[in-house]
């Protein structure tokens, strides 16, 4: 396979992503590397001892292996840092992945904009994210987010259903669909965008790897929407990767009286840009929107029982259990209804089974 020998160099203990660049850059190839003698690996700069004595007796075939049959077997490729696909915009941090997991579509140069925020997101946060992911889509502005529950869910569905592309960076293993309810999810955006990866195949969602996850959902984006976020939120995090990496940072102001509006209030009281429409992203970051038209009021015709629910959810969002209790129809009725008025474009669908009016 054409990266058994980049799964075997990133196998050996004591080589990282430096390492890992400092040894390809010296001597042209994974392979050129694991196979240097030990006089050549002292001529490496700043390889230390401990890495040294690694590559010369560490048994990486079985590593390397082993995610060769796994990628085949998950049916992933790999983009490797000397590829023309590779984001060029994660080149610019200390510690790029010599490689990426990918599934779907993954553009070396495409004007992206990273969506985060909380996980227990409110009403108004995942409307929010989800009207500002679609029309971030609708001016082929691509979407960033991890893949989380809550806001992140909300983006990348935002930008599917807006029929642009987004990129969704997992804190986890190419072929781990975590949270395992965006299985649907995971697939449309791999189908329209792609999934994206540094761990190791099968690896675990585990809570140590989303905080290198998020910068890179903040390296490859020009900009980091905060959408919704309390004061110890994970975004928060991927907004100080973002000013660390000379990233525009911007949020959504919320509700003062709620806790989960205080990290991005936060950050607008520390001179990020308060974001209240997609405007106030292009602007900032110089984006042009070529297809994009002035929002019209929708056209369309109404059933009585689809009036009866747009006028529902015209008050504001609802979930489908709170839809049934405040309409006079039956479940069933509910969901054929609310199923006729997405495919006229007039709601939109968010995470949770809550719906808006679009």
């Amino acid at each position: 396979m054409e990266h058994y020998y980049w799964f075997a160099l990133k196998s050996v203990p004591q080589v990282g992503n430096v390492t890992f660049l400092r040894l390809l850059a010296h001597f042209g190839s994974p392979e050129r590397a694991l196979k240097a003698t030990a006089e050549e690996l002292a001529q490496v700069k700043g390889l230390g001892p401990a890495a040294r004595e690694s590559l010369g007796f560490f048994d990486w075939r079985p590593a390397a292996e082993r995610e060769c049959e796994r990628l085949i077997a998950c049916g992933a490729s790999v983009v490797d840092i000397l590829s023309e696909r590779y984001p060029k915009p994660l080149m610019e941090i200390p510690d790029p992945p010599p490689f990426l997991f990918v599934r779907g579509d993954l553009k070396g140069n495409e004007p992206a904009v990273a969506l985060v925020g909380s996980r227990r997101a409110s009403q108004y946060g995942l409307c929010t994210a989800t009207r500002l992911a679609r029309d971030l889509a609708r001016c082929q502005v691509t979407v960033v987010s991890g893949m989380a529950r809550g806001i992140d869910t909300a983006a990348h569905w935002g930008a599917v259903k807006g029929g642009g592309r987004s990129i969704a960076v997992l804190g986890c293993g190419i072929d781990v669909v975590y949270p395992p309810e965006n299985q649907a999810l995971c697939e449309a955006v791999a189908a329209s965008g792609a999934l994206v990866s540094e761990f190791p195949l099968g690896t675990e969602p585990l809570a140590e790897n989303f905080p290198r996850r998020n910068r890179i959902i903040s390296a490859i984006s020009r900009g980091v929407v905060v959408v919704e976020a309390g004061e110890k939120s994970g975004s928060l995090i991927t907004a100080r990767y973002a000013l660390e990496q000379g990233r525009e940072v911007f949020a959504v102001p919320g509700n003062v009286t709620l806790t989960g509006s205080r990290g991005a209030n936060g950050l607008i009281k520390e001179g990020a840009k308060l974001v209240e429409r997609v405007e106030d992203i292009l602007e900032e970051l110089r984006l042009p929107c070529p297809d994009a038209e002035p929002d019209a009021p929708p056209q369309f015709s109404l059933t009585p029982q689809e009036a009866e629910l747009y006028v529902l959810l015209c008050r504001g969002a609802l979930q489908i259990d709170e839809i049934i209790v405040q309409s006079a129809l039956s479940p069933g009725e509910v969901s054929a209804t609310l199923l006729s008025l997405e495919l006229k474009g007039a709601v939109v669908q968010l995470p949770g089974k809550h719906f808006s009016v679009v």
